[in-house]
């Protein structure tokens, strides 16, 4: 189990995503479909904390700017095309005001950090057995 703020546990796979966007939904049923034991934090339900989104920016190796999708509707309606907040504080406030802003599901494998940009990016960061997935299909 990992000591940090976010609860991990190497036997399953922490997912933080936004059951609100069409990625966070598929990438969601991928995740179900493991056959890894699943730790879902949908962030339309629970709230993540400055501190939780802080460890999961440096556990992506980011910023928290970087876990915003600025292309989003919403950003674009509330800060405009060209924006720039100067402070991570900022960046921290709209993801926890708005968290249908966040660029892409997260997921934690063996304390590993990796967003996901496809569904399907999901099962390469899964071991062969844990995946549920064939990498054979011929067998």
């Amino acid at each position: 189990m990992n000591m940090g703020v976010l609860a991990t546990d190497n036997n399953k796979v922490t997912l933080i995503y936004h059951s609100g966007t069409t990625l966070g939904k598929q990438t969601y049923a991928y995740v179900s479909a493991s056959k890894k034991g699943i730790l879902a934090i949908d962030a339309s339900q629970t709230k993540i904390t400055g501190t939780q989104w802080s460890e999961i920016a440096e556990g992506l190796k980011g910023s928290i700017k970087d876990l915003i999708n600025q292309d989003h509707p919403d950003f674009k309606k509330e800060y405009g095309d060209k924006v720039d907040l100067y402070d991570e504080h900022h960046y921290l406030k709209i993801l926890e005001k708005q968290p249908q802003l966040m660029a892409n599901p997260i997921v934690i494998v063996d304390g590993k950090f990796y967003a996901i940009h496809s569904p399907s990016d999901f099962v390469k960061y899964l071991d062969p057995d844990s995946a549920g997935v064939s990498r054979n299909p011929a067998k």
